[in-house]
């Protein structure tokens, strides 16, 4: 059985090649992005995003919430496998990076599908919870403040429907949940995530080290 092997930049430029579906909306976004410095740490790579567009695909998503919007390039992706019929609500609380987004969907012509709500994620979790009801969606996505992960995990797990899917992203946080020496809130927050999801029941879950490691969690059917 072959082991893992080492992702080098070579290795990871091929992969990108040989997988990615590009198109020029999505890369002029990714461009826009690139242009400020948190781009490297807050942008899903590209084939992440393609690949939870495929997860939403397979779970026949028509109703998807995203928490952490940012430029809104994973919510881009969403809104165009859900349909026209679909909606992708997705949760941010920066003003300035969603402006950015809004202008790129609706250039795709798919920001009628998308709901934006800006503010504190807790409180909008809140309020979807309290105005949706719970299982009303296919699949969440996670990319948010980590040191409030696992609040936003077990949100996740009451508002995805039994078959739906979780996806967590940052699962690995920069390879520093393996260091001792990272005792920091976020990497703390993170390794917790991992032990929850690691022991919860409820779901079927594999992590995966793609990108900055992601976790895909089945909400079990009853």
């Amino acid at each position: 059985m072959a082991a893992q092997i080492e992702m080098d930049a070579n290795l990871a430029e091929y992969v990108t090649r040989m997988s990615l579906r590009d198109d020029e909306i999505l890369a002029d976004l990714r461009a826009e992005t690139a242009r400020f410095p948190v781009a490297h740490a807050m942008l899903v790579m590209p084939e992440e995003a393609q690949f939870i567009a495929l997860l939403a695909t397979t779970v026949r998503a028509e109703s998807v919430l995203e928490i952490g919007t940012f430029t809104g390039y994973t919510t881009l992706c969403l809104a165009r496998v859900v349909g026209p019929g679909g909606r992708v609500v997705t949760c941010d609380i920066s003003e300035p990076w969603t402006r950015i987004a809004s202008r790129y969907w609706a250039r795709a012509g798919v920001d009628d599908r998308i709901d934006l709500r800006i503010g504190d994620a807790v409180e909008t979790l809140a309020t979807i919870v309290e105005t949706d009801g719970p299982e009303c969606f296919d699949l969440v996505f996670v990319d948010a403040d980590k040191e409030r992960s696992v609040h936003y995990y077990e949100q996740a797990v009451a508002l995805t429907r039994p078959g739906g899917l979780i996806v967590l992203d940052n699962t690995l946080f920069f390879g520093r949940v393996v260091d001792p020496a990272a005792q920091d809130a976020a990497t703390v927050a993170i390794r917790e995530l991992n032990q929850v999801v690691r022991a919860d029941t409820r779901v079927e879950a594999s992590m995966l080290s793609i990108g900055d490691g992601v976790t895909i969690a089945r909400k079990r059917d009853r």
